[in-house]
């Protein structure tokens, strides 16, 4: 067991920044361990002790227990405050955003962005990156869309919600995804990174 939380996790990881996100916005004190997912550290036998699934992020915590998957660890982190949601309804919003995010966002910009970013564009890559180009744009048209009538995804108030869809729509462009045609995104993008505990992908 551990004195304070302990994420591991990978720096350039949009998925593994959304914790660092969260954690300084409701100011949680954490210990950071990083991890190399190129290298199989989410496959040896001690990680897959505290994650069957070989997944990064990874939340250790103070009484022995592990929550695997960046979402559940938003909610779980954020439970009982408003960034969750200040009412039911408002609530079961963040967490459609978030599901739309997993099922729909985060598989083609995400995706993307691991192929270039990761694995550096390799020609054998290049029909798989192009399938994930209108899937992914149709993900921004839809954020698009709903920022356009408000401030934040799940309506006026900063939620998890953004969070979980800022961590990959803000580096979008290095999974080839260009922001030009998204005002309503970039507008966002800068009210977030103007929070005062924002907190830069990779920073310690």
């Amino acid at each position: 067991m551990t004195r304070r939380p302990k994420v591991y996790g990978d720096s350039r990881s949009g998925n593994c920044y959304k914790i660092k996100l969260l954690c300084a916005e409701l100011h949680i004190d954490y210990d950071w361990q990083e991890v190399d997912i190129l290298a199989g550290d989410t496959h040896t036998t001690q990680f897959l002790a505290m994650n069957p699934n070989g997944k990064i992020p990874l939340l250790a915590l103070t009484d022995g227990r592990y929550l695997p998957e960046s979402n559940a660890i938003l909610a779980f982190l954020a439970d009982g405050d408003r960034l969750a949601g200040a009412d039911r309804f408002t609530r079961a919003r963040v967490l459609q955003w978030m599901f739309f995010e997993q099922y729909s966002h985060e598989p083609n910009i995400a995706t993307s962005r691991f192929i270039v970013k990761y694995l550096g564009n390799p020609p054998e890559q290049a029909q798989s990156l192009e399938a994930k180009r209108a899937g992914g744009y149709k993900a921004l048209g839809v954020m698009e869309q709903q920022l356009a009538q408000q401030a934040h995804m799940a309506g006026e108030d900063f939620t998890i919600a953004d969070i979980a869809l800022f961590a990959y729509t803000h580096v979008a462009d290095e999974g080839g995804f260009s922001l030009d045609d998204y005002p309503a995104i970039r507008t966002w993008i800068e009210r977030i990174r103007a929070r005062p505990y924002f907190v830069t992908m990779g920073s310690a």
